[in-house]
């Protein structure tokens, strides 16, 4: 049988929302409007890719189900305090995200800055659970991953490394960098914890670190790509911004076509990467092929 991406997408986005729904319970008194704004923020429909990769990844060493929706939930709270703290005006000041308004915008800055905060800690919480994994070396591993993705020397670095780079002149090697640490940290982190869970060898964590560099730079071209040729209304965000602060991009360096082609290599790159896991791993080359087609 041809394996059926979108639908595995969307058994996945039902399978993780539930479990963030479960965790983000509303809560009561004043400190109950943060534990609204989390949940605005984080049920707030997106396309779950980490989560989707802890899964995927999970399944090719034969992971529980509830111990991959724990940790997939987790980083997916991460994704989503990062959402939030980037729109805020501080950062990229945007008023739209998902097609609705930002979560400063729908509540208030002070209000968005601790739902964001809540989220990362909640993530932490999560995933160092005995109900996570029964194994403490493994719960400590989850924990170390996650925090070092997410970190000065991952996703924040990334963004701070996007804020000082606006109007400078950067290379093709210098955005590479910047959105490997921005964007692609996170993406790895995602792989690497699904197998994790599963006690995988170093060697097939490496295989997936790799796959998942490959197509977290693939992610961040189809996204340049869709600042350019998209629209507001299917992208669920601004576009055009990246050309209005004058910033650097794969498509400003390498034009639409040069991008293009750049985020297929990359794509095909990744796949063959996971010669190793055979039929297990088709979730996994579906997705890299689906990301670079993607249009929103």
């Amino acid at each position: 049988m041809v394996f059926d991406l979108h639908e595995a997408m969307e058994n996945n986005t039902r399978s993780v929302e539930g479990v963030l729904n479960k965790f983000l319970s509303k809560g009561e008194g004043p400190e109950r409007r943060v534990t609204e704004a989390m949940r605005y923020a984080s049920l707030g429909g997106g396309k779950r890719i980490r989560p989707f990769l802890v899964n995927a990844s999970a399944r090719l060493f034969g992971v529980n189900e509830i111990s991959a929706l724990r940790a997939s939930a987790a980083i997916e709270m991460v994704h989503c305090y990062s959402l939030i703290h980037d729109d805020l005006p501080a950062m990229d000041d945007d008023e739209m995200r998902r097609g609705r308004a930002t979560c400063h915008v729908q509540f208030d800055e002070a209000t968005a800055i601790l739902a964001g905060d809540a989220l990362l800690t909640k993530a932490f919480e999560i995933i160092a659970s005995k109900e996570t994994h029964e194994d403490p070396s493994v719960r400590s591993d989850l924990v170390l991953t996650l925090a070092q993705a997410s970190g000065h020397e991952g996703m924040v670095g990334g963004q701070m490394f996007d804020l000082v780079a606006e109007g400078h002149d950067l290379n093709i090697q210098d955005i590479t960098r910047l959105q490997k640490l921005k964007t692609g940290e996170l993406i790895v982190a995602a792989c690497q914890m699904g197998a994790l869970l599963g006690k995988a060898s170093n060697q097939d964590l490496q295989v997936l670190g790799g796959y998942a560099l490959d197509i977290g730079l693939a992610y961040q071209i189809a996204d340049d790509l869709l600042d350019v040729e998209g629209n507001a209304e299917d992208v669920g965000k601004k576009t055009g911004k990246d050309a209005c602060a004058g910033k650097a991009t794969f498509v400003s360096l390498l034009g639409v076509d040069g991008a293009r082609e750049k985020a297929r290599t990359l794509s095909n790159q990744a796949n063959q990467k996971l010669a190793t896991f055979g039929e297990l791993a088709e979730p996994l080359r579906a997705l890299a092929h689906f990301i670079v087609n993607r249009q929103s």
